[in-house]
């Protein structure tokens, strides 16, 4: 297969591979736009319903496993491929390219993806106000227990400012993937190998908190109120990831859309997004 012509696209919390409101939507736009270009929807469980209940119960180190063997063992993505993120498939793309590099991943589009985490749980995207409530409540009383960073994904990119270093010592995900422990050489190389890392930041977000976070950037450490974008956080002036080299590069694209989380417009989509998939 000719890389420009893959797209692997990760759905969202309480979405699933093939939904026509949502995933299966975006597959038939791009399918429309792009004649010849081969989709894949990911799709982690033997079913839909699975698939839908592994995005808030299956630990994420697990998906991304899942992932990354689907990826080496479809012929079509040998050459490479372009990889679309939605929220929390954001981050966990990205895990795929530090942690699984063959086959290439080209680009990366995160869309509303949470880089440096969140610290707040506002609104649920799930259908079910029951297991809503389950989760605000799990992570009120034990965010960083063995037993709820392996059972709960939103656990395991929860940022707790307050307790930075219950999240650096205690986060099985996310504080791995963004080098809070020690600097994983792997991970940096495999990251900058990208062309583009395209970072979607949704201008009227209520979902995510903070905000900021979907273009890496953060609270400062010790409060809840007071951000500071990417360039001042530690993890660029150390250039932990590379993501500093990356930006001196020209390869990292920061773009803000005008609406609450994941609301845009087919003409945005087609105008800002599709080019990086050609």
């Amino acid at each position: 297969a000719v890389a420009r012509w893959c797209v692997v696209v990760f759905p969202f919390t309480g979405d699933s591979c093939c939904n026509p409101q949502s995933m299966g939507y975006i597959k038939k736009i791009v399918e429309n736009k792009i004649p010849g270009i081969y989709v894949l929807s990911l799709k982690i469980g033997s079913n839909l319903i699975q698939d839908m209940e592994n995005s808030f119960f299956m630990n994420v180190n697990d998906q991304v496993r899942e992932v990354c063997s689907q990826l080496a063992k479809d012929p079509r993505l040998k050459g490479g491929y372009n990889a679309m993120g939605f929220s929390q498939g954001g981050q966990f793309l990205r895990a795929v390219a530090q942690r699984c590099p063959s086959p290439p991943m080209l680009n990366l589009i995160s869309v509303g993806g949470q880089h440096q985490g969140v610290y707040g749980f506002p609104r649920c995207p799930g259908e079910s106000s029951r297991i809503c409530d389950w989760i605000r409540k799990t992570l009120d009383l034990g965010t960083y227990t063995q037993a709820v960073q392996e059972h709960l994904v939103q656990a395991e990119y929860w940022h707790d400012p307050l307790k930075e270093e219950d999240y650096r010592k205690n986060s099985i995900f996310l504080a791995d993937i963004n080098q809070e422990r020690g600097i994983n050489e792997t991970y940096k190389k495999n990251l900058m190998a990208l062309k583009k890392f395209v970072m979607v930041k949704f201008l009227n977000d209520t979902m995510v908190d903070p905000p900021i976070s979907e273009w890496f950037g953060f609270y400062k450490s010790g409060q809840a109120k007071e951000t500071i974008p990417l360039r001042e956080t530690s993890l660029y002036t150390e250039d932990r990831l590379g993501l500093q080299e990356m930006d001196k590069a020209g390869k990292l694209v920061f773009l803000g859309v005008k609406g609450d989380h994941l609301h845009f417009s087919e003409e945005w989509f087609y105008s800002t997004i599709l080019p990086f998939l050609q």
